[in-house]
Parts: C-alpha cells; structure tokens; sequence
C-alpha cells in the first residue's frame, strides 16, 4: 500500500504497485481506423512502455484470429505507440462492428493498471490451471504412438481431455493438456490420484531412455495459462534449438535470421526473412520477450507469402548482444521458435461429439493406419470437440487417398480433408519382415504409428 510522506509525495511498498499507478495516471489509447487504407484495418495503440508490452498487444490479437500484415513499432522514452495494419483469416478488413469493439476493449484491458499481465516470466503465464480442470504438461523425447498412450493412460484413469495442443519439433515434443474427471466434470482433487496420474505419465515419458530428461507437471488452482506461450517456454527451456545445426533442413527452406549491433545508438538488430504463415510474429516477439530483449524499434511487412522482419532490442539490463555466443543463441532460438509451429502434412478436422476416450480412439485410428502427427490441437465447444490435426505418413512421406479414404471410413463423415492428399503411387512390395526392420531404424515423430501398438 503506498503512502504519502509530507513533502516527498508518495511511497510504494512495492514495483508491482508503482507500475499499476502508472498504468491508471497513462491510460492506454486505442484508435482503430478502418478508412485510411483500402486494405487492412489500422490499429494505433499508445501507452506507457514497459517490458513485455508488445507482447502482450500481439497476443490479444491473434486471440482474436486477426492477420498483422505491416506493423511500425516505437517504444523510446518510455512511451509505446504501435501501428498494426490487420486483417481477418481471409485478408479482408474487419467490418463487424462486435469484433472492433472486442480489438479496442480487449487491448485497452491488458494493458491497463488491472492488467493480469506480470513482467516476470514464469508469473506472467502461470503453470496453473482453472479451478474446474487441471492442466497436464509434458515435456520429452519424440518417440512412436506417445499421444496415443497418454490418450490411453488419462482415458484408464477416468480423466477426460476437453483442450489439448501438441507441438513436436525435431526429435522432442511438448504438450498442454486440460483435463477434468469423468465424473465430476471439474478437476480432480485427490492428492492421491493426482500423484498416480503423475507416475503413469511419467513412466510413460521415460520410455527406457534416460539419455536425456522428460518433464510432467500436474497443476490446479485459479492462474490461467496462455498455452502457446507456454509451449514456446517448454521448448525452449529443453533447447530443441541445440538439434538445429545436427538435423538442419535445406538451406532454402530454412528462415534467415541474422543479428548485428548498431553501435552509435547501441541497438542489436535482428532481421529475420522467411515465408510467411500466421502468428509469426507472435512465435518471433515471444522468443524475444522470453529471451529477455526488449524490443525497442521494429518494421514488421508481409507480401507475396515473404515475411520481413526487424527488430530493435536490448537486453533488459540495457545492454545489444556483446558476443558472437549471445548473438548465436538469439539466432538459433528464433530458428527454432519460426520452425516448431510450421504445420507439414495434411490437415484433419474432426467436428463430432465429445466423449470420453475420443482422443484415445482416434489417435489409435491413426497409428493403426501408420500415420504422425506432427502438431494437434483439440478443443471443446459445448458437448462437440472440435479437434485439427496435422498428418503425414509414418516416414514422413506424403499421404495418399487411399489411407484417407481408409480412415474417414472408420471415423466417420465428420472427418474433414483440408489439404490435397497425394494420389497413391505403385510402389514395390516390401516383405514384412523388411518393413518391420526399415521402420525400427526409422527417425519418427511424437505421434509416428507404424506397426508399433500397445
């Protein structure tokens, strides 16, 4: 609680109270501006600058599904004034009067002095759940038909999934699960069944291999998490960015980052170029703002499917990237942050509804008909689930018509194609004993499914 001292105007008993009197003497300013230009809707945002503020602003907005084609971005003297050019998911202005007024309202209240937004990394998103689920993180190798066993386990011990989002990049994977109790419907309290979740899923993370660490966490309780963000953490906590340079892709595929210090104004500038995809600029700011840069300075442009990308940042104790190792690392862990959220594979959207046991089945389907899953994500809308999933075949291959056919028959109409599977092509025969072989010295992702069945 602050004070005031005759003559010496008021005291804080803390940051976090002096960054809120801030905020209410500086509310924020939003203008949306939908006539200027013919092509996007202009957002203006102004406020008071402090750490991880520009975050929080992309985030609100891809929340809202919004496309920021051109963003112009100043931060200096302890004022933020940010130009973002935006669109729906089809490139068309936004004309609903309802979504305008969500943009101004839910920017203006998280930046403001009863923001939840805290500077500090682990406090500004939180690692607990709601109090009428819990939330499940798993962290580890990549290894065949994983999703399909922790499916498996959670379904056997009553819990039932109702949102989930599974990343996999290079030979690790990570995932947020939301979980409640098949019976109840809210989240599971027992501390002594909580630990026996614990210890199934972290057996089942281990899987034998020990040569390099698997991490779970089972929480309850009233902090929310922006499950994105988090899983942007997990990884790069567990430096999936250290495998780039082992298993580089082509060169031509790969995002151009580069970092250099602009010594007069003693800026570091990180240029990134790469193809463009949704909430790029969200992945690139997280990873700056995890790193602890302060983004200063940015252009930000999209056209013709090509990103650009620059920022202006110092570290927050005020200081550019003054090696070559610090200058490395940014680059490598931009690389990755661009790369893990990069959807290969044909899209499956399943619309139908919920049950108990529903990701179970269908990530069984998929392993039955050697399928991988490199990203998911699974949603409850009322009594549907609503669930995306990115395959491609076993050893990464193409997947052909036949397998989709093959597994819309067994799921069902509601199973919807988003992606052109390629026709199937006449390939010799391998005998089974060879495939079995070829497939055990196969690299898989997370959710490969081959023969392997448990």
């Amino acid at each position: 609680m602050s004070s005031m001292d005759e003559g010496y105007g008021p005291t804080w008993d803390s940051d976090d109270e002096y960054d809120n009197f801030i905020r209410k003497m500086n509310p924020p300013r939003i203008v949306i501006d939908n006539e200027s230009s013919t092509e996007a809707t202009i957002v203006r945002v102004d406020s008071a600058n402090e750490y991880g503020i520009l975050l929080e602003v992309v985030q609100v907005m891809i929340d809202l599904d919004l496309v920021i084609g051109k963003a112009y971005i100043t931060s200096d003297g302890g004022w933020f004034m940010d130009v973002f050019n935006v669109t729906d998911k089809e490139g068309k202005k936004i004309k609903d009067e309802a979504t305008l007024v969500q943009i101004e309202d839910y920017i203006r209240k998280s930046l403001g002095a009863d923001s939840r937004y805290i500077p500090s990394r682990r406090r500004s998103v939180g690692v607990a759940a709601a109090a009428d689920h819990n939330v499940i993180e798993l962290m580890g190798t990549d290894r065949p038909g994983l999703l399909s066993e922790v499916s498996a386990v959670l379904a056997s011990l009553k819990c039932n999934v109702v949102s989930a989002e599974i990343w996999t990049h290079k030979t690790r994977a990570a995932a947020v699960m939301r979980v409640t109790d098949e019976d109840t419907g809210l989240a599971v309290t027992d501390p002594e069944r909580l630990e026996r979740i614990k210890e199934r899923l972290s057996y089942l993370l281990r899987g034998g291999d020990l040569s390099r660490g698997a991490a779970m966490a089972v929480s309850s309780g009233t902090a929310t998490t922006h499950t994105e963000r988090r899983l942007h953490q997990m990884m790069l906590d567990d430096g999936d960015y250290e495998q780039l340079q082992q298993q580089a892709p082509e060169q031509s595929q790969r995002p151009n980052v580069t970092v250099r210090n602009w010594n007069d104004k003693d800026y570091s500038v990180v240029t990134i170029r790469c193809k463009d995809r949704p909430k790029l600029l969200f992945d690139t700011v997280c990873t700056l703002t995890d790193l602890q840069y302060v983004v200063f300075h940015a252009n930000i442009d999209a056209k013709d499917n090509q990103a650009y990308q620059e920022f202006y940042v110092r570290h927050v104790n005020g200081s550019p990237m003054n090696t070559e190792t610090e200058r490395l690392r940014v680059i490598q862990c931009l690389e990755a942050a661009i790369e893990r959220r990069v959807s290969e594979g044909v899209k499956l959207e399943l619309c139908t509804n919920d049950k108990v046991g529903l990701l179970s089945e269908v990530t069984r389907i998929f392993r039955e008909n050697s399928l991988t899953v490199t990203r998911a994500e699974v949603t409850t809308r009322g009594r549907m689930a609503v669930n995306t999933f990115y395959v491609r075949g076993s050893a990464g291959e193409a997947v052909d018509q036949k397998t989709i056919d093959s597994i819309r028959q067994t799921i069902g109409q509601n199973l919807q194609v988003k992606g052109q599977p390629e026709p199937p092509e006449p390939q010799k025969k391998e005998s089974p004993t060879w495939f079995l072989f070829a497939n055990l010295f196969r690299p898989r992702s997370l959710y490969s499914f081959g023969l392997f069945m448990r």
